[in-house]
């Protein structure tokens, strides 16, 4: 077992104080949105070995997957991920018509799909996917979000998704949920808001998860989680961002469609162990919770463990470490570890 030394990444809708306490330092002030654990290139972790660190790719390649903590103080973007095959073809065509892959205009930044898993550590306010549409008919006549239903009875979802992100600035309803009206009050007149009323608003409990797959529409809200993702930097943002957004593309790539609510709760495999049933290949993931000692055996050419509650004596609270397949890793207290792989 190696202890890695992961990357704060400081963007503006951080937390200040989140991470800096999961570390065990003092903050300082800045936004701490994100801590990274992998050998991505926009945040490449270091590991110990002996007295010196080296970087993680030069020790156990370049990995596959990606582990972070995200602490969210404010919205993120509305966005969504490509598949491979229009990860592929965007990288292509960015290439060929000469965008930098640090341009802050880049959507395509690597030819994978970006998968992900979002486990709750604290609760936390998510938007994710389309709800039913008799669902939203019911909430647009309880508010009285008659233009909303209007456009909605005459075009359908995909085509009021359009209006709203193609058209405005919008008048937007007076009427809205607390967490709908505080993106209205940072984006007055943005039809992206409407967009959210048709979305799965989601406040998962600590443990609790959502699963993004390709096309998935989503938003985080606020509170604090652990992703687990490809290790893919594929972004395609349609509204509540300063960073670059491209509707079209967005449209062309979001499956602007109905999905049952998309809480996962985690299976029970053991008495210390769950899991989480993501539908992809790209990485797994269980939650072990350790109470006296429990046992690792690596499987995988390489893994991550990520504690983020208690002591487990060679891993504590804020710590992450490299496993490699056959190393044995002897938990010892009271604690929760989360073993990460990738499986490509």
């Amino acid at each position: 077992m190696q202890l890695l030394r992961g990357v704060v990444q400081h963007y503006e809708w951080g937390d200040q104080q989140a991470i800096p306490d999961f570390l065990g330092v003092e903050a300082d002030a800045k936004p701490w949105a994100e801590l990274w654990f992998g050998t991505h290139r926009g945040g490449p972790s270091l590991v110990r070995t002996g007295e010196r660190t080296t970087p993680l790719a030069t020790v156990a390649g370049d990995l596959s997957f990606l582990v972070k903590i995200i602490a969210a103080a404010k919205p993120l973007s509305l966005q969504t991920h490509p598949n491979d095959d229009e990860a592929a073809s965007g990288y292509q065509q960015e290439n060929e018509i000469g965008i930098p892959l640090d341009a802050p205009n880049r959507i395509y930044r690597d030819t994978s799909a970006k998968p992900e898993l979002l486990i709750a550590l604290t609760p936390f306010d998510a938007l994710c996917g389309f709800r039913e549409l008799d669902l939203t008919y019911q909430l647009c006549e309880r508010y009285g979000w008659t233009e909303l239903a209007d456009h909605l009875r005459a075009d359908g979802l995909a085509e009021t998704v359009r209006w709203a992100l193609t058209t405005g600035p919008r008048q937007l309803p007076d009427n809205m949920p607390a967490w709908a009206a505080r993106i209205a009050a940072m984006y007055p007149g943005n039809g992206a808001v409407l967009v959210a009323l048709l979305m799965h608003h989601v406040r998962l409990a600590p443990g609790e998860a959502i699963f993004l797959g390709a096309g998935n529409v989503h938003a985080y809200l606020s509170g604090t989680g652990l992703e687990i993702m490809s290790s893919s930097d594929n972004v395609v943002r349609a509204a509540f961002t300063r960073k670059h957004i491209d509707i079209d593309e967005f449209l062309a790539v979001a499956r602007i469609q109905p999905i049952d609510p998309p809480i996962m709760q985690p299976l029970r495999e053991s008495p210390t162990t769950l899991s989480y049933p993501v539908t992809t290949h790209r990485f797994g993931v269980q939650r072990i919770d350790v109470n006296g000692e429990h046992v690792i055996a690596a499987q995988h050419d390489s893994e991550i463990l990520l504690c983020t509650a208690g002591d487990a004596d060679v891993l504590r609270r804020g710590q992450a470490a490299l496993v490699r397949r056959g190393d044995v890793t002897h938990l010892r207290g009271t604690a929760t570890v989360f073993r990460t792989w990738g499986t490509h």
